[in-house]
């Protein structure tokens, strides 16, 4: 049996320590459920606090698919290094709007090299003959650009500026669950609420009109190494 280093067991004593100051099976405030995520985030990296939200929808029928992106009012705390695939002409342009590394045909060698990790790909619709080449790299990473995430647009300096202020991309799993990081344990727990709601609203908006159900069924919070948590969304009167 593997022996457990001192750090993952105080870990775990802390995770169960603060398991006990709260009902798995009960449904708490999203302040309440942010403070005790919080809390029990004991890592000495400045945790990511994630929310896992689960829809009530068909995922068999291809106009109940959720995808799309949206700009959260306080960012995510996440560093974004952007590579942009543009014409030449647009270089100096992409640059001055936050790109951190441009091209075309040699960017895309860079990339097939590993000579650059990038979290976020945006790309022009000129450009894509080159990006398409990309695919088996880009696509697992959940890099390639598109339009409906915003990273495949026309309008090249909107979506590298969206991105720099922590613009997220989300899409629901085979389980019809998004998954998306809100915010960090630094964050105050008003700005991490804000980002919450802000998300679900847009989801809202959103909803296929041939879904008639009741659309959101369950909402959780977590952070990176810690306990996820119920919480109640009918308290915001956010639900259709």
């Amino acid at each position: 049996m593997k022996k457990l280093s001192k750090r993952t067991k105080r870990t775990n004593k802390h995770k169960l320590k603060h398991k006990l100051k709260f009902d798995k099976n009960k449904i708490y405030s999203f302040d309440n459920a942010i403070t005790l995520i919080k809390e029990a985030a004991i890592a000495k990296f400045d945790e990511s606090i994630d929310v896992s939200i689960h829809l009530n929808v068909d995922i068999k029928r291809s106009d109940q698919i959720v995808r799309g992106s949206i700009v959260l009012p306080f960012s995510t705390g996440k560093r974004i290094y952007i590579a942009a695939f543009v014409p030449e002409e647009k270089f100096e342009q992409a640059k001055m709007a936050g790109a951190d590394i441009v091209g075309m045909e040699d960017l895309a060698q860079k990339i097939k090299s590993n000579e650059v990790s990038c979290n976020v790909v945006i790309a022009s619709p000129e450009s894509m003959h080159v990006v398409s080449s990309l695919g088996q790299i880009l696509g697992p990473k959940g890099l390639m650009p598109n339009i409906k995430d915003g990273t495949l647009s026309s309008d090249i300096l909107t979506a590298i500026k969206n991105a720099k202020l922590g613009q997220i991309r989300y899409r629901m799993d085979k389980s019809g669950i998004i998954h998306a990081a809100i915010g960090r344990k630094s964050f105050c727990n008003e700005n991490i609420k804000s980002n919450i709601l802000a998300l679900i609203n847009i989801l809202n908006e959103n909803k296929s009109s041939t879904n008639k159900n009741i659309y959101i069924r369950k909402i959780y919070l977590s952070s990176t190494m810690g306990i996820g948590v119920r919480v109640d969304f009918n308290e915001n009167k956010i639900i259709n």
